[in-house]
């Protein structure tokens, strides 16, 4: 009779094959279980009510914030700063609207950028010193926190790079630091909050660094921000309608994020040349190619953030577009290779008003 043959299921190294694959599916399971209790913990607290103490009888940013965050949005709720130095934010206000940064002490960074009427001055292009007209329209300041890059070239890497370029261009302030200073200098009691804030008298550093902190704090929370915070009965269905118009034609490739936008460089005119029949083209129209050079930079611009957009007109880096309604039509035209159904760019329209927003101090 022959000898019966050992089961290999049994031998040690099997044994020990099974053992291991158990312990995997042992950990894959108290995995499952441990996210299930997550979920659990994060649903069950995001239903519990809101003080109505903490904030009156309308809805607010903070009952918003106990309700479930819509995470799976190409657009982000603005986040605060919660650093900001509230002295230096004073300090910044009172510079952005001081005149005498400018040579003939008649223009303040506000007369370009009115916090009363989006953060622009609805020109096609601004007017400096002595009503020389510049060559491009000005961005809105409101939310300039959020873009990644600053002016429409991208050419300063922060807020307060970008305070001294308006000084010096001869077609804004026309002026020079040594005579900002000589001027701010005579005010006692300026100096007196500089030499507070930055043991010094006041400095370009000084001076970039206070509006920079003002400029930080120029953020415009909207019914946007709500619903993508949880509230449902923060936009119309007409809103909603648009935005699902806004994403199904794929604008947010561009304009996503907490600014809708302001974060990435893109070339005017993807699927269609804007310029072909724009004569004769102006400096300004080259975009990134001023700073870098490079052939692949012609054209080319910082996506502009679409926040307050309903009240910045008029629109794109020459003002062409006198209304929001004609430059979202442009936008499917030169940028996504379609003609906008007039009722598409109706509702998109609204929701784009939903963006609008006021200052929180």
């Amino acid at each position: 009779m022959p000898a019966a043959t050992p089961d290999p299921f049994l031998s040690p190294a099997a044994l020990k094959k099974r053992l291991g694959a158990g312990l995997v599916l042992l950990a894959i399971l108290l995995l499952a279980i441990l996210l299930l209790a997550i979920l659990l913990v994060v649903r069950f607290s995001s239903s519990l009510p809101v003080s109505q103490e903490a904030a009156p009888a309308s809805r607010t940013l903070l009952q918003a914030r106990a309700q479930r965050v819509r995470f799976d949005e190409p657009l982000l709720p603005i986040q605060f700063a919660s650093d900001l130095d509230p002295a230096k934010v004073a300090l910044g206000r009172a510079l952005f609207h001081d005149p005498r940064l400018s040579r003939d002490n008649r223009i303040s960074c506000a007369s370009c950028h009115d916090l009363s009427r989006g953060g622009v001055d609805h020109r096609v292009h601004s007017l400096g010193v002595g009503q020389k007209e510049g060559p491009i329209n000005a961005p809105t300041v409101l939310n300039a926190a959020l873009n990644f890059r600053q002016f429409w070239d991208g050419r300063s890497p922060s807020l307060e790079d970008q305070v001294a370029g308006p000084i010096h261009n001869p077609l804004e302030m026309d002026s020079r630091w040594a005579d900002v200073l000589l001027k701010l200098g005579k005010d006692a009691q300026l100096e007196a909050r500089f030499v507070a804030l930055y043991k010094s008298a006041p400095s370009a550093a000084a001076i970039q660094d206070a509006i920079a902190e003002f400029e930080r704090s120029l953020m415009t929370p909207s019914r946007m921000d709500r619903w993508l915070l949880g509230d449902d009965e923060a936009l119309s269905s007409e809103e909603l309608e648009g935005y699902g118009l806004f994403k199904r034609h794929g604008c947010p490739a561009c304009h996503q994020g907490a600014n809708v936008g302001g974060n990435m460089f893109q070339r005017f005119g993807v699927m269609q040349d804007y310029f072909a029949g724009k004569q004769p083209l102006t400096q300004a129209d080259l975009g990134r190619f001023n700073v870098t050079g490079r052939e692949e930079d012609r054209h080319v611009f910082k996506v502009p953030g679409l926040r307050n957009v309903a009240l910045t007109g008029p629109y794109f880096h020459d003002g062409s577009a006198a209304t929001l309604e004609e430059a979202v039509a442009q936008m499917g035209r030169f940028q996504l290779g379609i003609e906008l159904p007039q009722q598409d760019v109706k509702l998109m329209v609204l929701f784009l008003n939903a963006l609008n927003g006021e200052v929180r101090e």
